[in-house]
């Protein structure tokens, strides 16, 4: 194959100049999230992935997240109900639903129905992305367990759950992509992650929860630091929702997939 015969292909999906990608990611829509992460984020000119579950009341609880989503940041899908392991204390105590009690076609009604209240809040959103309640992608017990993650890739854009290292753009199974949680991390660990994923060229995804309160909270001192960082790097570090990061690794990864059965790279 001559070298006119070949495909060229970008060295990484990433915008023109930047090294990497991180996503910074909230579950459960707790108030701390509204009270400090979004005001900070827009202050600092950054744009996120809130991870909700719109229950019963979601009308009422999430029409402050109506200008969340009008500001740019992903209202993404974490199911209605939250399902975990009923290893978790909580799953029993709260009476939620038990994974190892749930069905494929269950978690997917789920998923779904969480998809149809999202966009009948947020009706300016495209295709959003997933995250799985307690990392956790199964349903089942034992001979019965099953991967939920085919269904995540059925319905949307991507899937994050939790991983030991940055995603490499390469490889990465974008409806299952690893996170890094950050409860209690201080800044000079939250930026060496960021500076590690540039290293590499890959896509970091921190995963955050309550802001200086809640459950497994990060200090907002510690928030605010890695965001300032994050704006100064903004020509060099690209900082977007999971979902806008997934769309540009997606028909790269396509690409390349192509062009090697082609055998023209």
């Amino acid at each position: 194959m001559s070298a006119s015969d070949r495909i060229s292909v970008p060295d990484s999906p990433w915008p023109s100049g930047f090294q990497s990608a991180v996503s910074l990611t909230f579950d459960d829509g707790v108030a701390s999230q509204l009270q400090h992460a979004v005001p900070l984020l827009n202050k600092y000119g950054l744009r996120g992935t809130f991870y909700i579950n719109p229950e019963k009341d979601y009308r009422e609880r999430f029409a402050p997240w109506k200008e969340v989503a009008l500001a740019g940041h992903e209202i993404g899908n974490h199911t209605v109900g939250h399902p975990c392991s009923v290893n978790f204390a909580f799953t029993r105590q709260m009476c939620r639903c038990a994974l190892e009690e749930m069905t494929l076609t269950e978690i997917e009604t789920d998923i779904l129905e969480a998809g149809r209240r999202i966009h009948e809040l947020f009706p300016e959103q495209e295709a959003t992305s997933f995250a799985y309640p307690c990392y956790e992608s199964f349903v089942g017990r034992g001979e019965n367990r099953q991967s939920y993650v085919p269904v995540v890739a059925r319905h949307c854009v991507a899937g994050r759950a939790m991983g030991l290292r940055p995603n490499d753009p390469r490889f990465c199974d974008l409806s299952h992509l690893w996170s890094t949680p950050c409860e209690y991390l201080a800044a000079p660990a939250l930026i060496g992650l960021a500076e590690q994923a540039a290293a590499l060229g890959h896509w970091l995804i921190l995963t955050f929860h309550g802001i200086n309160d809640g459950h497994l909270h990060v200090a907002y001192r510690d928030l605010e630091e890695l965001c300032q960082f994050l704006a100064r790097q903004n020509q060099r570090i690209y900082t977007a929702p999971v979902a806008a990061v997934a769309k540009l690794v997606a028909p790269w990864q396509k690409a390349i997939s192509g062009a090697l059965k082609k055998g023209a790279v």
